[in-house]
């Protein structure tokens, strides 16, 4: 009789990245369990796999029986859970410091074999942002009930789902104005594919355990570089307007009032601050991969945002023609 295929929980696994860590473990052959808080909303991941390969299961990261039942029995499990702002009790500690210490304690007492938990670049105890004080936090709570953990710290993820550059092209048809926070701020942004490529490596192949990586891609750019670049991609003309801190403080001390806000106090503080890998870090570089440009990327998703979408290329051609 063969032995059933390894077990990976994925908690989040139905999120932005966790959804791409659960495709890549199962075509890895893997049984990969994705534990999230709405698992009927989750469906669509049994896609990922043949049939009961990939369920799944609810979990609340703040509540230790789903936590333990969703781990219980897993030979890996990775966490991608976080969030940008907080809301009802979903809050920065409860997810992002005492959650992620949860799932390594439990971890370690059930005898997981391997941990990947996803923190982020910018992680600092000292930090103004409590977004960036929390990660730390996990980080710390982690390394103590589960010292082989391996810590992923991404920089700003892109790809067809993402909340950065889908958002931004998405306000540039509404508005002749583009605005934005901390425009010389610098950040590194990295393939939401590559990174769960780096889960992945951590979870199936011998690397260092108990490593921190820094992920981030192969462009450092500013913030009005970037967005300089996503113009051109969707091909709209848009005045960016580079606000003032203390002016998109106080915008955002509304918008944050929001059910889901557009920018938040916390968030500014964090665009304060460069968001890029630090120096000597371990990178995708020390894991073998090779992390993709958003310039050669972006286009095959952002294409919806042109002003004839799809066709805009063939009616760009037909005027050249009637010209």
């Amino acid at each position: 009789m063969t032995s059933p295929a390894p077990l990976v929980t994925i908690i989040g696994g139905s999120g932005f990245l966790g959804r791409y860590v659960a495709q890549r473990m199962a075509r890895a052959g893997w049984r990969v369990r994705v534990a999230c808080r709405r698992p009927n909303e989750a469906l669509f991941v049994r896609t990922y796999g043949a049939v009961g390969q990939v369920e799944p299961v609810q979990c609340n990261i703040r509540d230790e029986a789903s936590t333990r039942a969703v781990i219980a029995g897993a030979d890996a499990v990775v966490n991608c859970v976080g969030i940008l702002f907080e809301s009802g009790k979903n809050k920065f500690d409860s997810v992002q410091a005492e959650g992620a210490g949860r799932v390594a304690r439990i971890a370690a007492e059930e005898g997981v074999e391997r941990l990947v938990h996803v923190s982020a670049i910018g992680a600092d105890a000292e930090s103004e942002s409590a977004y960036a004080r929390t990660k730390a936090a996990g980080e710390k709570a982690v390394g103590d009930a589960f010292p082989d953990a391996v810590v992923l710290r991404p920089s700003i993820l892109f790809g067809p789902e993402d909340q950065f550059f889908n958002r931004f092209a998405a306000m540039c048809r509404l508005t002749p104005v583009l605005p934005i926070v901390g425009g010389e701020s610098k950040f590194q942004p990295v393939h939401v594919d590559d990174v769960a490529a780096a889960a992945e490596k951590a979870i199936t192949q011998r690397i260092e355990l108990g490593t921190v990586y820094e992920l981030g891609g192969p462009r450092v750019s500013t913030f009005r570089e970037l967005m300089e670049m996503m113009l051109k991609v969707i091909r709209r003309r848009r005045l960016i307007v580079d606000l003032p801190f203390f002016l998109a403080r106080l915008q955002a001390w509304f918008l944050q009032l929001l059910p889901n806000p557009l920018l938040t106090v916390d968030q500014v503080k964090l665009l304060a601050s460069d968001n890029v890998v630090s120096e000597g870090a371990n990178t995708f570089e020390h894991l073998g991969i090779s992390p993709r440009d958003p310039a050669g990327v972006i286009e095959t998703y952002l294409y919806v945002y042109r002003p004839y979408g799809q066709y805009t290329a063939l009616t760009d051609s037909r005027r050249d023609v009637d010209a």
